[in-house]
């Protein structure tokens, strides 16, 4: 890797990493990156996974406090993300490479869907409960059994495949239950850490990384993510709600 390449990867691993803490999608900037420097594409995966690891840590210490909020969310994002990610890379080894590829775009198009009309969603969902029971529904702080289910699944996808998986928890966390979106936004950022730690241990054994390159990767996703959660924290409800859509919108736009 040449002093030009090595610039170019620490300053798309910044980019990157800002893209994790913010709208969940690092790697449509970093793994093309990484393929048209020229590393054979299962390289590349794995090296990537492997660089944004760093970008996850920076982004959780940005998001401590959002995360020490959450409590025991926080607890069982971490334990079925990583029991999620350990099934999804299982499957990535054992499945034809195209047997879940096919309806990735549509997927994350189903879930911006869900990810933008969410509050009128959950005000349905709240105005129902109070004409079934003549009460006023109860702020929803833990995860219920159907939410926990559907995080499990979104950690299975993303150690299977992973893009947009940010999208995807931003959507089951912001329905599943009535956290602010700053702390949702904390959680999703979690999640993707755990992932990316999870299949990239697993990644290791069956594949051969570009150290140098996940090396320097690393040290710029490390800042990255904890200026993007420095950003992420700040932003309005709206504005990050619409950025997710957007950015789970080209994800899907790129994958079809």
């Amino acid at each position: 890797m040449t002093a030009t390449e090595a610039l170019l990867v620490l300053a798309t691993g910044l980019g990157a990493g800002v893209l994790s803490s913010t709208v969940g999608v690092a790697s449509l900037l970093s793994f093309p990156v990484l393929v048209g420097l020229g590393l054979p594409p299962v390289v590349a995966n794995v090296s990537n996974t492997l660089g944004l690891i760093p970008a996850g840590l920076g982004g959780v210490v940005g998001y401590r406090r959002e995360v020490r909020e959450a409590g025991r969310v926080a607890r069982v994002i971490v334990a079925v993300c990583a029991v999620g990610a350990l099934a999804g890379a299982a499957l990535l080894l054992g499945l034809p490479a195209g047997v879940f590829e096919a309806v990735v775009p549509f997927l994350i198009l189903f879930t911006c869907l869900l990810v933008g009309a969410q509050p009128r969603i959950s005000a349905w969902l709240r105005a129902r409960h109070e004409e079934q029971h003549g009460a006023q529904r109860a702020e929803r702080r833990h995860m219920s059994p159907a939410t926990t289910g559907f995080a499990t699944l979104t950690g299975v996808y993303g150690g299977y495949f992973g893009a947009g998986a940010g999208v995807m928890m931003v959507a089951v966390l912001g329905l599943g239950t009535d956290l602010e979106l700053r702390v949702v936004n904390g959680l999703k950022t979690l999640a993707l850490m755990v992932g990316n730690v999870v299949a990239g241990l697993v990644f290791v054994v069956v594949a051969d990384p570009r150290w140098d390159v996940a090396g320097v990767l690393a040290a710029g996703s490390l800042v990255g993510g904890y200026v993007g959660a420095r950003i992420g924290r700040k932003l309005p409800d709206a504005v990050f709600r619409w950025a997710v859509v957007a950015a789970g919108v080209v994800a899907a736009v790129l994958l079809f």
